[in-house]
């Protein structure tokens, strides 16, 4: 029977033969004409062929079971399409009875051969059974749906091919039955037919579009009444719209979701569908008219709603595309954009936002390579545009879930061992890394959210430093995200709360700790208490040391960012703040009029207070040990900055009458930077000038009350410089320009420079003492430029014995970086042949002799390169005497005493110098 209904449909879909066609025929009339054939022929076949005596009686059966069929048309098209419906319910219908008999009495397994295959089901089709049906439904829908669908319902046959418009050409509506009548039977067999999942196949699979749209028009199309009476069957019942309706959604439900969204979209964006209409010679696509828009916007947003619906949707667009270009990232924004977007026909914007969110989160945990960079794209750009448009329902649905673990890591969790676990934590950070890192747009209400979690963040960081993770580089790069696109004010106070500056313990909740984890992340769990009172105090104040080791080294990975050094002013500004209050506190509080609990209140503010300096103390030396001058002062502004606060410490202490050498080499190396900047160590821009006006009150301050008239006039010439913004230049500014240039030698360690430029400067401590040669001394590379030259040629000559005598004087001062700079000085002479220092040698052996004891390493490795340079000149005496205090470890003088070990350890490096400049002479020694 199977074979037999076949047959009989490849009979009226046999193609027409070349020698059927009459020369000027037109394509209507050749496709009416081998309709008309084919459906004799079956006939003819049915009633005489011996093979097709039983489908008779099954086509009668269906004949008389049918209500819709219609014996006396006049349209030849519709004679085509009934006939081929009858037989495909009679297909249907048998392939159904025999499939349950199938199921009702299976065949029993040959045990003789248990390998073999299981036997078909009997609805299972061959190839060409298949093809043939094929073909059989494309006539269907060819001749007895698409005819029917209204302008802009679908696309058009017209524009499909040539054979769909010569179609539209043959098909007559001006006869019985009505097209609107036509439509819903062929649309009703289909569905029937589409019951036995055999047939549903090659239904759905080519004609899933022309059917949904069908049933969207026999549904949802306004019904208007016609003018003409006799024309007012053609309207359906209530029932039959009703049946329609649930047809449609039924056939929604069951169908591979992304096929549907696809469809929809089609019948929603058919004037975007232009690719059609070229290939079909250039003709647009009609409007969709207005219900068919609202009804695919409904059944859209009904299926993103449902769940994986935003899956489903990203996929009916994205699927079978490539991975790169820039039309797929357009595309990956306009889905965004749609997912974003709360459709009008939603019930309300907090339950659209509150079923798509988790979506599009779970969008972001697909491990397949290709969806999932397309399906991050999707996530990440609609994520963005959610928290700038939708703020308040982004924060509740998308960014609180998200950021929940780390929520947790901060309140904590008594009840449980393990508050929050490993695969909890890495999914978060890897979700916060996409969304912040990867997407990089700046958003208010994103930024605000990480600034909620970001000490238990930066907490989970400092765990990952010290253990090998691979959360370490996500969370360094979110940190770094975020500390660069805060405001300047903002970002500078969450590097404050990170230091613990803020007076907030900074990570997870108390008697919490992270852990290792299984998979290389970290899990929060419950830390074990420490009994020794000792141990615990250890580990708290180890803790703090290293959380600020840790965000110095995150600053110093922020390379192109002002960042670190607005954070170092900002710090400076703090402790110049804390010096001023301190004595304050201390002055006004009587403890004598305080209760008891009054004290122990005011003793423990005390102690607090304290806690902050030191830890403010301790920031500050991390920084400056831990990251370089170039990076904490990247330019001018942040230099004058760095100054502005040296000058205001400086101010503080001349208002309160304390005159310490601290705070005079700090007005020096201040005064002595300003004088640099100013004598064109840098090219200044009137940007940099306006900057420097915050100078000016304290250089007048400093003018007015300082206690030296040396200070007074350069402060009174610097503020003047400034004033006019260099075009007044007095010689005071070069010349203590070129002092501090002269102080900053390049054989200075870098973490000596800035102690020695306040030495070198500090006139107001000793004027007698304040001047260095400057022409024999090269400038330094970080704050002189070599422009700057023949500017300290200008400055006034000093006397070569004057010079010798001062730098022979403070070779012995106990200050470190005078007694250095001065050791240095007296090598360099010594180098260039000055006559004095030359014949002074057997002083300067002794001078350098006796700084080896030193134990500053600046001051003795100056010891030791004066006396490698003394060897050099005068080999046999000097290496002699350094002999003898090597090898018997006393001095030659007249005095002896013991050398220690470690001096007669510095003499044997100066003899190892010597020996290797000398060369194949040494041993002539």
């Amino acid at each position: 029977m199977t074979t037999a209904l076949i047959k009989s449909l490849s009979i009226l879909t046999k193609p027409i033969r070349d020698g059927q066609l009459s020369d000027g025929q037109t394509t209507e009339a050749a496709l009416l004409s081998a309709l008309q054939r084919n459906l004799s022929e079956l006939q003819e076949q049915i009633s005489e062929a011996k093979d097709l005596t039983e489908v008779r009686p099954l086509l009668e059966e269906v004949r008389r079971v049918v209500t819709w069929f219609c014996r006396d048309t006049e349209d030849i098209t519709w004679s085509f399409v009934q006939e081929c419906l009858l037989l495909l319910l009679c297909l249907a219908r048998h392939l159904k009875r025999l499939l349950d008999a199938f199921h009702k009495h299976p065949a029993a397994p040959n045990l003789a051969t248990p390998e073999a295959a299981p036997p078909l089901p009997p609805d299972v089709l061959s190839v060409a059974q298949q093809k043939t049906l094929g073909a059989v439904l494309q006539f269907v829908v060819t001749l007895g749906l698409c005819p029917y669908l209204a302008p802009g319902v679908g696309v058009a046959l017209g524009l499909r091919s040539a054979f769909g418009a010569a179609v539209e050409g043959a098909v007559r509506l001006d006869v019985a039955p009505a097209g609107e009548r036509r439509l819903l039977v062929t649309t009703n067999v289909l569905l029937e037919v589409s019951a036995l999942s055999s047939l549903a196949t090659p239904v759905f699979t080519r004609h899933l579009g022309d059917i949904m749209a069908a049933l969207c028009q026999l549904a949802y199309r306004p019904q208007r009444p016609d003018g003409d009476g006799a024309k007012s069957h053609k309207c359906l019942t209530v029932e039959e719209r009703k049946s329609c309706r649930e047809s449609l959604h039924n056939l929604l439900g069951k169908v591979y979701q992304p096929i549907v969204i696809k469809e929809l979209l089609v019948l929603q964006g058919g004037p975007k569908q232009g690719s059609s209409g070229s290939r079909a010679g250039g003709k647009a696509l009609a409007q969709a008219p207005p219900w068919l828009r609202r009804l695919s916007g409904q059944l859209l947003s009904d299926r993103l709603m449902q769940p994986q619906g935003v899956q489903a949707v990203v996929r009916a667009i994205l699927e079978g595309t490539g991975a790169g270009g820039d039309s797929e990232w357009r595309k990956c924004d306009a889905v965004a954009k749609i997912l974003a977007a709360c459709p009008q026909q939603s019930p309300s914007a907090e339950n659209y936002y509150s079923q798509v969110c988790p979506q599009i989160l779970e969008l972001l945990h697909f491990k397949d390579k290709l969806t999932a960079q397309q399906f991050q794209r999707v996530a990440t750009r609609a994520a963005i545009i959610m928290v700038q448009d939708r703020p308040e329902f982004a924060q509740q649905f998308l960014l609180d879930p998200l950021l929940s673990p780390l929520h947790r890591c901060a309140a904590g969790d008594e009840l449980s061992q393990d508050a929050v676990e490993e695969w909890e934590l890495t999914r978060c950070i890897e979700d916060m890394y996409k969304i912040c890192v990867v997407g990089n747009s700046t958003s208010n209400v994103l930024l605000k959210a990480l600034a909620k979690v970001i000490s238990p963040l930066f907490g989970l960081f400092c765990f990952t430093k010290q253990n090998v993770s691979h959360l370490r580089s996500s969370c360094q790069e979110i940190l770094i995200w975020c500390l660069s696109h805060s405001e300047r004010s903002e970002g500078l106070m969450l590097l404050k709360r990170l230091c613990g500056l803020l007076g907030e313990v900074c990570g997870v909740k108390c008697g919490f700790q992270f852990s290792p984890g299984s998979e290389g992340g970290a899990r929060l769990t419950v830390r074990e208490q420490i009994s020794d009172e000792d141990d615990a105090l250890y580990e708290k104040v180890s803790s703090e040391q290293w959380r600020v080791q840790c965000l110095v080294q995150l600053l110093g990975d922020m390379k192109d960012s002002d960042l670190p050094g607005e954070f170092f002013l900002l710090l400076l500004q703090d402790l110049t703040a804390v010096a001023a209050e301190q004595e304050d506190v201390e002055q006004e509080v009587d403890t004598s009029s305080l209760t008891l609990l009054e004290l122990e209140q005011h003793l423990l503010g005390r102690v607090s207070g304290h806690g902050q300096r030191l830890a403010l103390l301790q920031t500050l030396a991390i920084m400056c040990e831990g990251l370089p001058h170039t990076q904490l002062l990247r330019k001018p502004t942040q230099v004058v900055g760095f100054i502005v606060s040296m000058l205001q410490r400086a101010c503080v202490s001349l208002e309160r009458g304390i005159d310490s050498p601290v705070e005079s080499q700090t007005l020096s190396m201040g005064m002595g930077l300003v004088a640099t900047l100013l004598s064109g160590a840098a090219e200044l821009t009137p940007e940099d000038y306006s900057s420097m006006a915050e100078l000016l009150p304290y250089l007048e301050q400093i003018s007015q009350q300082h206690p030296e008239p040396v200070i007074q006039e350069l402060a009174s010439d610097l503020r003047a410089t400034i004033a006019t913004h260099g075009a007044y230049h007095p010689k005071t500014v070069l010349k203590t320009a070129g002092q501090h240039h002269t102080a900053q030698s390049p054989a200075q360690p870098a973490n000596h420079s800035s102690k020695s430029s306040p030495a070198t400067t500090s006139s107001s401590r000793a004027p007698s003492r304040s001047q260095i040669p400057s022409q024999p001394l090269s400038h330094s590379k970080n704050t002189a430029d070599p422009g700057t030259k023949p500017k300290v040629k200008d400055f006034p000559e000093i006397s070569p014995s004057k010079a010798f005598s001062e730098c022979m004087l403070e070779a012995c001062d106990p200050d470190v970086p005078t007694r250095a700079v001065a050791l240095r000085s007296l090598t360099r002479s010594f180098r260039d042949g000055d006559r004095e220092a030359l014949q002074n040698k057997d002083k300067l052996l002794t001078l350098f002799l006796e700084n080896l004891e030193h134990e500053d390493s600046f001051v003795y490795l100056s010891a030791i390169q004066g006396l490698a340079v003394l060897a050099d000149s005068f080999p046999e005496q000097i290496l002699q005497r350094l002999l003898g205090e090597y090898q018997t470890g006393t001095s030659d003088g007249p005095p002896q005493k013991e050398r220690s070990l470690e001096t007669r350890l510095k003499v044997g490096e100066v003899l190892m110098r010597a020996s290797r400049a000398m060369g194949e002479h040494s041993h002539c020694l």
